[in-house]
Order: structure tokens, then C-alpha cells, then sequence
């Protein structure tokens, strides 16, 4: 094959680079103008006293000093969004990972058991939430029916504030369908040659599971966890559809409480400083957990010391 000149080579080059651009473009526009503006403009809001109508007053820090040192709510509702994401997270997590393991053997229905498991992810959220809300009603609802044909008493799953975010947190685990979905084409891209290796040196279902399974699937586990702590840290659907923040600031979410300030009391720029807050927050987490996956993060052919 005749090689090209150089001439033509700089010039394909060039036009390979013009059409990449050119495909790209649309994304980087849709990219610059649905996030980085935004981005933007909220921490410059952030920054200024207005309430959508009357003119602008530059405040400088005060929204922020005043969001650490004098909203008595904004603590209460840092922990409870910290409590949930870390319930949601990790129950989701841990029951994806089971039910996506028992959908990948041979069971009969299997495909009817996946469109199971998978169907809460994909129904509206409002009529998921009600559905909920009659399950957890403190005199009528189904849970508190069989505790008390069980013989126990009644308990106020969204009317305490100790249960009621673990509650909601319980929703958010059962919503998992997309994560089983992901956990399941992660199993069925375990090499087979591992287990049938292992079970030549006599490897038990535990051994395998826990040194072939589990090291295989640390990058699926990875983006799993990191898609989920993004989302359970933005949580606002189950404080608008069951508890409106309440009792007390038992689902008081950060989210929640930007929507009530900046949507409801108008007060944009404070808003503005509680979503620069939230958003520096996910990006420690996300931070924290790109920075230690490096140690537990494994890729076929790796070599582990």
C-alpha cells in the first residue's frame, strides 16, 4: 500500500479533526448552555439579594454566612440528606447486587421475574409515592396491619422523625431497577473460565463469589455507587409527594429546602447558595470516591500485588 504524502496527510488529518468538531459541536452547545451557564449564573446569583422581581443587591458572602451561622434548619437538613443518601446508597446497592445474582442463574419466568424487578424503576413517581403513603398510613396501611396481626403496635413510619427517612430510604431501595439491570449484563460478562477453574481447585460458592465475582465487578460497582450517591443526594421527590419536610426536619433534604426558599419564599439568591453547597458537597463525595477507587477497583488483566 502506497503511503501518502506528506502534503495529503497534513490535510486529511485537518479534515478529520473539522469533522470531529463538527459532530461534536452540538453536544459541547447542549454541554455549555444546559450546565456550565447554569452553573454559572446560580453561584453568581448566589452572591446577590433578589427575589425575581425588584432590582438585584449585591450581598457579597452574607447568604452564605448566613446559611452556616443562622438558619437553624440547615444543619438538620445536611445530616438527614447525609442519612438517607448513605441508607439509599448502600441498601440499594446491596439488594441490586442479590437480586441481580439470583436473576442470572436459570430459574423458570426468569425474563418475567427481570421485567419484574425492573418495572418500579419505569412507573410515574407520583403514583409509586401514594402507593407507598397507603402502605406506611399509620391506622390503615398494609405494614402496620401485619405488625399488628403479629401482636406489635402500630408504628408512625412518616409521622416520627427517627423512621421517617430510613422510610423513605426503603423507597428508594425498592426503585433500584436500573441498578439490577446494570448488576445482571455485569454478571453475565464474568468470565465462566474463573468459576470452572475455581471449582477444579475446590473453590465453595462463597470463595468464588467473593474472589472472582466481586473483582470482576468492581467498575459496574463503581459507577452504581457513584450514580447513586449523586442521585439520593439530590433526594426532593419523597419531601414533595409525602412529608413536605416534615415532622420536624426528619426529610427537611437540602433539595427540599432550596425549593422551598428559592420557589416558595422566593428567595433566589439564598437558593442560589444552598445549590452551590449541595453542589460542592457531591463533588467532595465524588471526589473522595474517585480518589480511593483506585484500591479497589479491578480490570481484567490488572496485577494486584
Amino acid at each position: 500500500m502506497t503511503a501518502l504524502p506528506k502534503r495529503h496527510m497534513i490535510r486529511y488529518n485537518r479534515g478529520e479533526t473539522r469533522a470531529a468538531w463538527i459532530c461534536l459541536l452540538p453536544s459541547v452547545i447542549g454541554l455549555v448552555c444546559i450546565t456550565y451557564i447554569p452553573m454559572i449564573a446560580s453561584f453568581t446569583l448566589s452572591l446577590f439579594n433578589w427575589n425575581g422581581l425588584g432590582e438585584m443587591k449585591y450581598i457579597g458572602l452574607d447568604n452564605y454566612i448566613r446559611l452556616f451561622t443562622r438558619d437553624t434548619k440547615f444543619y438538620g437538613s445536611l445530616l438527614t440528606t447525609l442519612e438517607y443518601a448513605c441508607l439509599s446508597v448502600i441498601g440499594s446497592i446491596i439488594y441490586s447486587m442479590i437480586i441481580a445474582m439470583l436473576l442470572n442463574r436459570k430459574v423458570p419466568a426468569r425474563g418475567f421475574f427481570r421485567a419484574v424487578f425492573y418495572l418500579p424503576y419505569v412507573l410515574p413517581v407520583l403514583a409509586v409515592y401514594l402507593g407507598w403513603k397507603w402502605l406506611f398510613d399509620y391506622n390503615h396501611g398494609l405494614f402496620n396491619y401485619l405488625i399488628k396481626l403479629n401482636g406489635g403496635t402500630s408504628v408512625k413510619f412518616l409521622d416520627s422523625s427517627t423512621m421517617v427517612t430510613p422510610s423513605l430510604a426503603l423507597i428508594a431501595v425498592w426503585l433500584s431497577g436500573n441498578l439490577i439491570v446494570i448488576f445482571l449484563a455485569g454478571l453475565q460478562n464474568v468470565p465462566r473460565t474463573y468459576h470452572e477453574a475455581a471449582e477444579i481447585d475446590g473453590a465453595n460458592a462463597w470463595h468464588r463469589f467473593w474472589k472472582i465475582t466481586i473483582p470482576c465487578m468492581t467498575p459496574i460497582i463503581f459507577y452504581n455507587l457513584l450514580m447513586s450517591l449523586v442521585t439520593n443526594l439530590q433526594v426532593i421527590t419523597p419531601a414533595l409527594s409525602l412529608t413536605q419536610g416534615g415532622p420536624g426536619t426528619g426529610s427537611y433534604f437540602m433539595c427540599y429546602m432550596l425549593y422551598t426558599q428559592a420557589f416558595k419564599s422566593h428567595k433566589y439568591g439564598y437558593g442560589s447558595a444552598i445549590a452551590v453547597i449541595l453542589f460542592l458537597i457531591i463533588a467532595v463525595f465524588t471526589g473522595i470516591l474517585f480518589a480511593t477507587s483506585k484500591g479497589w477497583i479491578f480490570y481484567e488483566g490488572d496485577e494486584k500485588e
